[in-house]
């Protein structure tokens, strides 16, 4: 990083310098009771908000950037009255604004928005020629929509000219009227794509593949001697300063959850690795700069060289929870026997989080639900255990709890409803053509379901299993009547199902073999099901924030926990499992077929700082890393975590304003997280190898 990107970092993200032209907040209802009044349909509503959010923006450029537009209108207004939405959800299943989707931004870059105008005039046409006036409406919407991009552009290469900044205003001259001559443009051009998505209140939308779509411009620009690996790298670091310059205004369900993913490599069809330099000064960006967006994910396989582990688990050393590997070698053929073609799966990145879904194609929504594992378990275990003579006539129970759970889930998402998207639909296949919003669907329109409390749930039934059924060391109802009384006056047992029963992570068959049927179970249950959009369920092992409001409410659990008392996040071990370090944790999660269950969701692992105070330790956390890869694997990622000092960042945030952990599927800075979320973090085991 040069004096230059630090002084650019130093603005955006420590004294965020932009907020100043930040405008008040406009009546979120008002422009919803006009749309209403109006009578106008949900697609012009979307339409014409976005362009409202488009004119409403204030220019504004800094003297020393190279890559403009800074979010200044803090709040996207309602399409619906409330009237309006409640309504709409007596009727159906509103999932909200699409969202979750990886955008082929390539369909406007490479053509530029000129030329895609002149195309969408063309389409319009003839649309009106056959009589086709919705058609030729919606496609009128959409060159609207573009001309609204193009007048802010302009109107920021006016601003960019009157401050003197010659580079911004000479691109601006160039794009995104037409497409990008060179990486800077290309960048640019991107970046303007990408801030209006976020204008249109499309949150949670993926970049996607950009070492692979933008790779072109930049191996042109080397070709040509206009860059060299430096020059080209301090492009990407400030053009990773964009992410994050206006990102405190991006609602998730925590600061930081926003969606802001970048894959990296992986395999080509042909079996060649796509990781180029792209990708590596990618990394590179990232680790220099120290900010949580992008967040990087990163696929690898058998064949991946140990020197990619390494510069990632350089990152990993900072803090900042990414990246998050993918293992080709499990994912790939996963999706492909989920129906996905060869050249899909071979093409998949990662949702908001880590949900696996392919860019341009898919309408899929890989969050629409959660299957609580511990919940399923403890259910059953209140109304048959006393009835049952064996483990297995209770796991037989069990089944029949997931598969009764999941036919509600399955019924409660039916009629579904996503607002419209024109907008997202020109970067969507086949949308523009038919002038079929993306909203309705695309080439593949599945649904995916996480999987929480594994860890826990197998826990509990190996307890059961050894305490009740195999050594008979209590009864069914000291068991139940230890549960329903929160263990009060069963302190003992808590602590002997707490402490003295296998638990997932210890690389123990006995309660690792419970998980595999488990996993079994969900994706059987599963497998067959077709969603009124004629998609798949998918299952999966990630929890998303459902780790926090499955445990909440959950009574005392057979394992020893607590009413109340947390689960592990994602794919990982239970918060007071005891392991003898990452090695038994890998034996254990690798033991499913991940194949099966490959909606997404990483084992994640907290390992202590001191890890990463050597070369020879970051080889040996790249190592375990691969090790895991090779074991079968599908997801990891990783926390460098000290609990001494989360637990005092706690205490007097004001001195780790940069303190970042990885918090689900995104990493955010610790002190700006809801206190729930900072306890989690702080409950998890901290592993050492």
């Amino acid at each position: 990083m040069n004096d230059r990107i630090a002084l650019l970092r130093q603005q955006f993200i420590t004294d965020k310098i932009q907020i100043p032209w930040r405008q008040q907040p406009e009546d979120n209802d008002a422009l919803a009771g006009t749309f209403s009044r109006d009578n106008l349909s949900h697609t012009r509503r979307e339409a014409l908000r976005l362009i409202h959010m488009l004119s409403k923006e204030t220019p504004v450029v800094f003297a020393n950037e190279r890559i403009a537009f800074t979010r200044t209108v803090p709040a996207v207004p309602a399409l619906l009255t409330a009237r309006e939405m409640a309504e709409l959800k007596a009727t159906h299943f509103v999932h909200g604004e699409v969202s979750n989707l990886s955008l082929d931004y390539t369909r406007l870059i490479r053509t530029g928005l000129r030329p895609k105008i002149a195309s969408l005039e063309v389409l319009k046409a003839q649309f009106q020629q056959h009589n086709q006036s919705e058609q030729a409406g919606y496609t009128q919407l959409q060159i609207e929509i573009l001309e609204s991009i193009l007048d802010l552009s302009e109107r920021y290469r006016e601003t960019a000219q009157l401050q003197g900044n010659k580079v911004v205003a000479r691109t601006l001259s160039r794009v995104p009227a037409n497409p990008p001559e060179n990486f800077l443009e290309a960048l640019q051009m991107f970046r303007i794509l990408h801030f209006t998505a976020w204008c249109g209140g499309h949150w949670h939308n993926t970049i996607g593949r950009l070492d692979q779509y933008l790779y072109p411009w930049l191996e042109h620009d080397l070709q040509t001697g206009a860059l060299n690996e430096e020059s080209a790298l301090e492009l990407l670091e400030e053009f990773f300063l964009t992410f994050n310059r206006d990102a405190d205004i991006y609602p998730g369900v925590q600061q930081g959850d926003n969606g802001q993913t970048l894959m990296l490599g992986g395999l080509n069809p042909d079996g060649t690795d796509s990781y180029n330099l792209l990708s590596a000064l990618c990394l590179k960006a990232s680790l220099n700069l120290n900010v949580i967006d992008p967040k990087i994910n990163l696929r690898v396989h058998s064949k991946t060289p140990i020197e990619t582990y390494i510069l990632a688990t350089r990152l990993t050393k900072q803090g900042l929870g990414f990246p998050q590997y993918a293992n080709d070698d499990v994912v790939i053929p996963g999706l492909m026997a989920l129906g996905y073609s060869k050249a899909d799966a071979y093409n998949y990145v990662v949702a908001a989080c880590w949900e696996f879904i392919i860019p341009g194609r898919a309408m899929d929504i890989p969050n629409i639900n959660g299957l609580s594992f511990a919940e399923a378990v403890l259910d059953t275990v209140g109304k048959k255990l006393a009835a049952c003579a064996s483990y297995s006539e209770l796991f037989t129970h069990v089944k029949s709890t997931i598969a009764s759970r999941i036919d509600t889930i399955c019924q409660q998402i039916k009629n579904l409803y996503l607002f419209p998207a024109p907008y997202f639909s020109l970067m969507m296949e086949g949308c523009t053509e038919t002038a079929r919003d993306i909203s309705l669907g695309c080439i593949y329109n599945n649904y995916g379901l996480h999987g929480t409390g594994l860890s826990t749930a197998a826990d509990s039934l190996a307890a059961i299993k050894k305490f009740i059924f195999d050594e008979q060391i209590i009864t069914a109802e000291e068991m139940l009547a230890a549960l329903k009384n929160d263990f009060v006056g069963y302190e003992d047992l808590a602590n002997q199902l707490r402490y003295l029963t296998p638990k997932m992570g210890q690389n123990d068959d006995y309660v690792d073999s419970i998980a595999v049927d488990l996993l079994n179970c969900f994706a059987d249950e599963l497998q067959g099901r077709k969603n009124e959009r004629g998609g798949i369920f998918r299952s999966g092992t990630g929890s998303a924030m459902y780790y926090i409001w499955h445990s909440s409410d959950l009574p005392a659990t057979p394992d020893g926990r607590y009413r109340g008392e947390g689960i592990g996040c994602n794919y990982s071990p239970g918060l007071f499992t005891k392991c003898a370090g990452p090695v038994s944790i890998i034996k254990s999660f690798t033991r499913p077929d991940l194949k099966r269950t490959i909606n997404g969701g990483p084992l994640t692992l907290e390992l202590h700082d001191t890890l990463f105070r050597t070369a020879d330790s970051i080889a040996k956390v790249a190592l375990m890393v691969k090790s895991f890869i090779e074991a079968g694997g599908h997801q990891i990622q990783l926390n460098a975590v000290n609990r001494e000092t989360l637990i005092n960042a706690q205490k007097h945030p004001e001195n780790y304003r940069n303190l970042i952990v990885r918090v689900w599927g995104w990493s955010g800075y610790f002190v700006e997280l809801d206190k729930v979320y900072q306890d989690h973090v702080i409950q998890r085991m901290e592993l050492v190898i």
